[in-house]
């Protein structure tokens, strides 16, 4: 069965052109011009992923990614031609799960599609239903001092408190702490989570570093549980949790 995806972008020329190539790879796409429309288009269609243009017009990628966050399961892909850190770091706060910077390299954006479609999510369950995956999937389950990760559901808390993080968020978590107190390069980063070479440019890691640190209750000025060893790379302390 195709997958389906949506493509939210003003440009009509780049639409088609994208639209054809993702046919051509195996995906059945639907198209929309305008953040207005977006919401009726995921209704109709169901896509199993949102391509969303940051700027749109009527209502913008974020705003348009703010609103359907909380009813849209599936993942979110923002296209941008900004390349000013704080515009992508607010997409991935909406809930975004990963953004592709224009001009668009159509095999780029074909890796970070099959990337996230990749990431399967399983579905929440009762806590008996938990009892039972724990106890049979011990590989699923990471337990850092204070702060607790279940690859099965995605599930993260930091001292009994529940911590809502994208799948992409969880994904880097799990890296960092299954690799606590270990310096992991940008370049690593990059190919664990996203399956593709890193080409020198992207921050899409660093931007999550710095959601991490927020939604993580690490001082973003001077951070202790995931820090940043200048020109190495990034290193989770396991003595802070």
């Amino acid at each position: 069965m195709q997958d389906k995806i949506l493509l939210i972008e003003d440009d009509k020329k780049l639409t088609q052109l994208l639209s054809l190539y993702l046919n051509r790879n195996g995906f059945e796409v639907a198209v929309g011009h305008s953040g207005l429309e977006t919401e009726q288009l995921l209704k109709e269609h169901s896509p199993t992923l949102l391509i969303l243009d940051l700027m749109l017009p009527g209502m913008d990628g974020l705003s348009v990614c703010r609103e359907i966050r909380g009813s849209y399961s599936g993942k979110i892909l923002i296209l941008t031609a900004s390349d000013d850190d704080m515009d992508q770091v607010a997409a991935l706060e909406m809930g975004a799960d990963d953004y592709v910077c224009k001009p668009i390299q159509p095999r780029v954006l074909l890796a970070r599609i099959r990337m996230l479609l990749r990431r399967k999510e399983l579905p929440d369950a009762d806590n008996t239903q938990h009892s039972a995956a724990i106890k049979k999937q011990d590989a699923n389950l990471s337990q850092l001092g204070s702060l607790s990760l279940n690859k099965l559901t995605q599930r993260i808390l930091l001292n009994d408190q529940l911590v809502n993080l994208t799948p992409s968020e969880f994904d880097l978590l799990w890296i960092l702490v299954a690799h606590a107190d270990q310096v992991l390069t940008r370049e690593r980063l990059v190919k664990l989570t996203r399956g593709i070479d890193y080409d020198g440019i992207d921050r899409t890691i660093d931007n999550k570093i710095v959601l991490l640190r927020k939604k993580l209750n690490d001082d973003p000025a001077l951070p202790k549980r995931i820090i940043t060893l200048r020109g190495k790379g990034y290193l989770l302390v396991s003595s802070e949790w």
